[in-house]
C-alpha cells in the first residue's frame, strides 16, 4: 500500500522523534535508498543554519550520520536480523559553505553487505569506513561540499 521509500522516511521520523531527538529536529527526508546508495536531505532554514547562512557544522553531522547508519540498519532489517550499530570515528573535510538545502550521498551499499555478512558470520564487531559526500544540487550540481569518512561499527545482537 505504501512505498518503501515512505516507510523509511516515516521510520527514520519516529526513530529520530523517539530515539534521537536531534535527528527529529533537523527534519531529513530520505530521497534514494536502494541496494547501493541511500541520498539524504537536510533542509537549509533556521533550526540548521549558523550564523553565516550556511549549513551548521552539527546539522552537517546529523545528515552525514544518517546517510551512513540508516543503510546498514535497513539492510539489516531486510535480512531479518539485528544489528548494534555505531559510529567509532569521524572525519570532515569541509570544501565550500552549503548555502542551500544540503543532500547527503553514501553509495557504500557493497561494503556494508560484506560487513553485515562478516559479522553474522563470525559474530564479531565489524568495523570499516564508509565515505559520505554532501552536496547542494540546487546551487552548485555535484560539486562536493563537504566530504566525511565515518568508521562505521556493527555486530550482530543475539
Amino acid at each position: 500500500m505504501f512505498s518503501p521509500l515512505f516507510k523509511a522516511n516515516l521510520y527514520l521520523s519516529l526513530f529520530g522523534w523517539s530515539k534521537v531527538p536531534l535527528i527529529w529536529y533537523c527534519r531529513p527526508k530520505i530521497l534514494t535508498l536502494n541496494e547501493q546508495k541511500v541520498e539524504i536531505r537536510i533542509p537549509l532554514k533556521r533550526r540548521t543554519k549558523n550564523h553565516l547562512n550556511s549549513m551548521y557544522f552539527g546539522a552537517l553531522a546529523v545528515g552525514a550520520d544518517i546517510a551512513g547508519g540508516f543503510m546498514a540498519m535497513n539492510k539489516a532489517e531486510s535480512r531479518g536480523e539485528k544489528i548494534s550499530l555505531a559510529f567509532k570515528a569521524v572525519q570532515g573535510e569541509f570544501l565550500k559553505r552549503p548555502e542551500a538545502d544540503v543532500v547527503f550521498m553514501c553509495e557504500d551499499g557493497a561494503l556494508i553487505d560484506n560487513m553485515l555478512d562478516r559479522a553474522i558470520e563470525t559474530g564479531e564487531r565489524i568495523n570499516e569506513s564508509v565515505t559520505i559526500n554532501a552536496l547542494c544540487p540546487s546551487l552548485h550540481g555535484d560539486e562536493v561540499m563537504a566530504r566525511f569518512v565515518l568508521t562505521l561499527s556493527v555486530k550482530q545482537r543475539r
